[in-house]
Protein backbone atom coordinates (compact mmCIF):
# COMPACT_ATOMS: atom_id res chain seq x y z
CA UNK A 1 0.00 0.00 0.00
CA UNK A 2 1.34 2.91 -0.95
CA UNK A 3 0.40 6.46 0.47
CA UNK A 4 -0.30 9.78 -2.19
CA UNK A 5 2.52 12.19 -2.29
CA UNK A 6 2.89 15.21 0.55
CA UNK A 7 2.63 18.43 -0.06
CA UNK A 8 5.90 20.37 0.97
CA UNK A 9 3.59 23.01 2.36
CA UNK A 10 1.74 21.28 4.75
CA UNK A 11 -1.62 19.05 5.13
CA UNK A 12 -4.49 19.70 2.11
CA UNK A 13 -7.15 22.55 3.17
CA UNK A 14 -10.24 21.23 4.15
CA UNK A 15 -13.22 23.23 2.70
CA UNK A 16 -14.37 26.22 5.07
CA UNK A 17 -18.26 26.94 4.67
CA UNK A 18 -19.74 29.71 6.67
CA UNK A 19 -18.78 32.95 7.48
CA UNK A 20 -15.49 34.68 6.14
CA UNK A 21 -12.99 34.84 9.40
CA UNK A 22 -12.30 38.48 10.41
CA UNK A 23 -8.86 39.89 11.45
CA UNK A 24 -8.88 41.95 14.88
CA UNK A 25 -9.47 45.45 13.58
CA UNK A 26 -5.61 47.63 14.14
CA UNK A 27 -5.79 50.75 16.20
CA UNK A 28 -7.94 53.45 14.70
CA UNK A 29 -10.23 51.43 12.43
CA UNK A 30 -13.50 50.27 13.90
CA UNK A 31 -14.93 47.66 12.05
CA UNK A 32 -18.79 48.01 11.40
CA UNK A 33 -20.31 45.49 9.52
CA UNK A 34 -18.82 41.78 7.38
CA UNK A 35 -20.89 41.59 4.19
CA UNK A 36 -20.03 38.04 2.79
CA UNK A 37 -19.67 37.72 -0.94
CA UNK A 38 -21.83 35.10 -2.41
CA UNK A 39 -19.96 32.05 -4.27
CA UNK A 40 -16.57 32.83 -2.27
CA UNK A 41 -15.12 32.21 0.39
CA UNK A 42 -14.39 36.37 0.64
CA UNK A 43 -15.68 38.91 2.68
CA UNK A 44 -16.43 42.94 2.39
CA UNK A 45 -14.99 44.00 5.54
CA UNK A 46 -16.95 47.88 5.94
CA UNK A 47 -15.17 49.87 8.48
CA UNK A 48 -16.33 52.92 10.62
CA UNK A 49 -13.86 56.08 10.04
CA UNK A 50 -13.02 57.30 13.49
CA UNK A 51 -12.95 60.99 13.77
CA UNK A 52 -9.61 62.86 13.78
CA UNK A 53 -8.89 66.14 15.55
CA UNK A 54 -7.92 68.96 12.84
CA UNK A 55 -4.29 69.64 12.30
CA UNK A 56 -5.09 73.00 11.89
CA UNK A 57 -6.92 73.50 14.75
CA UNK A 58 -4.16 72.56 16.49
CA UNK A 59 -1.73 74.69 14.29
CA UNK A 60 -3.81 77.49 15.23
CA UNK A 61 -3.79 77.23 19.13
CA UNK A 62 -0.35 76.67 19.14
CA UNK A 63 0.57 79.62 16.61
CA UNK A 64 -2.11 81.44 18.86
CA UNK A 65 -0.09 81.02 22.17
CA UNK A 66 3.02 81.88 20.59
CA UNK A 67 1.58 85.06 19.66
CA UNK A 68 0.26 85.60 23.52
CA UNK A 69 3.86 84.67 24.86
CA UNK A 70 5.72 86.88 21.87
CA UNK A 71 3.37 89.92 22.44
CA UNK A 72 4.52 89.59 26.60
CA UNK A 73 8.01 89.72 25.23
CA UNK A 74 7.42 92.98 23.19
CA UNK A 75 5.78 94.46 26.11
CA UNK A 76 8.80 93.69 28.80
CA UNK A 77 11.43 95.08 25.92
CA UNK A 78 9.27 98.06 25.17
CA UNK A 79 8.92 98.72 28.89
CA UNK A 80 12.57 97.84 29.74
CA UNK A 81 14.07 99.96 27.09
CA UNK A 82 12.31 102.74 26.67
CA UNK A 83 14.29 105.19 28.92
CA UNK A 84 17.87 104.06 26.91
CA UNK A 85 16.11 104.58 23.43
CA UNK A 86 16.35 100.56 22.21
CA UNK A 87 12.91 99.46 23.34
CA UNK A 88 11.01 100.35 20.73
CA UNK A 89 13.44 98.65 18.11
CA UNK A 90 12.95 95.46 19.94
CA UNK A 91 10.08 95.88 21.21
CA UNK A 92 8.84 96.62 17.25
CA UNK A 93 10.85 93.73 16.32
CA UNK A 94 8.51 91.46 18.82
CA UNK A 95 5.66 93.32 17.82
CA UNK A 96 5.79 92.32 14.46
CA UNK A 97 6.18 88.87 14.87
CA UNK A 98 3.94 88.52 16.93
CA UNK A 99 1.36 90.15 14.44
CA UNK A 100 2.20 87.76 12.07
CA UNK A 101 2.06 84.85 14.65
CA UNK A 102 -1.52 86.00 15.54
CA UNK A 103 -2.57 86.41 11.81
CA UNK A 104 -1.43 83.06 10.97
CA UNK A 105 -3.16 81.77 13.91
CA UNK A 106 -6.41 83.54 12.66
CA UNK A 107 -6.34 82.10 9.05
CA UNK A 108 -5.83 78.25 10.26
CA UNK A 109 -8.64 78.79 12.67
CA UNK A 110 -10.72 80.14 10.27
CA UNK A 111 -9.69 77.38 7.41
CA UNK A 112 -10.33 74.45 10.48
CA UNK A 113 -13.21 75.62 11.15
CA UNK A 114 -14.24 75.42 7.46
CA UNK A 115 -12.94 72.32 7.49
CA UNK A 116 -14.57 70.87 10.30
CA UNK A 117 -18.17 72.01 8.94
CA UNK A 118 -16.98 70.23 5.37
CA UNK A 119 -16.68 66.73 6.84
CA UNK A 120 -18.17 63.95 8.18
CA UNK A 121 -19.89 62.89 4.87
CA UNK A 122 -20.14 59.01 3.31
CA UNK A 123 -16.75 57.76 3.06
CA UNK A 124 -15.22 61.00 4.42
CA UNK A 125 -12.74 61.46 7.42
CA UNK A 126 -14.68 63.34 9.70
CA UNK A 127 -12.78 66.45 11.56
CA UNK A 128 -13.64 67.27 15.32
CA UNK A 129 -12.00 70.54 17.09
CA UNK A 130 -14.22 73.23 16.91
CA UNK A 131 -13.48 74.81 20.34
CA UNK A 132 -9.78 74.57 19.56
CA UNK A 133 -10.45 76.07 16.43
CA UNK A 134 -12.07 78.93 18.13
CA UNK A 135 -9.19 79.01 21.15
CA UNK A 136 -6.62 79.86 18.19
CA UNK A 137 -8.43 82.16 16.96
CA UNK A 138 -9.06 83.99 19.99
CA UNK A 139 -5.38 83.62 21.41
CA UNK A 140 -4.54 84.47 17.93
CA UNK A 141 -6.38 87.98 18.02
CA UNK A 142 -5.53 88.61 21.49
CA UNK A 143 -1.22 88.25 21.06
CA UNK A 144 -1.91 90.39 18.09
CA UNK A 145 -3.94 92.61 19.91
CA UNK A 146 -1.54 92.77 22.94
CA UNK A 147 1.43 92.91 20.96
CA UNK A 148 0.00 96.33 19.35
CA UNK A 149 -0.74 98.01 22.50
CA UNK A 150 3.13 96.82 24.11
CA UNK A 151 4.24 99.10 20.92
CA UNK A 152 2.00 102.13 21.68
CA UNK A 153 2.89 101.68 24.77
CA UNK A 154 6.57 101.73 24.48
CA UNK A 155 6.29 104.38 21.64
CA UNK A 156 4.38 106.72 24.24
CA UNK A 157 7.31 106.07 27.22
CA UNK A 158 10.02 106.95 24.70
CA UNK A 159 8.05 110.31 24.24
CA UNK A 160 7.91 111.42 27.74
Amino acid sequence: MTQPPQSFYGPPAQPYYGPPPVAPPSAGWELERVDAVGGTGFGLAQLRVVPITSGLAIGSLVAGIGAVLVSTLAICFNAVGASDGWGVWVGGAFTLLSVLAGGGALAAGMIALRQIRRSGQTGRVRFTGRGVAIAGICCGAAGAGIGLIGLLLGLVLQMS
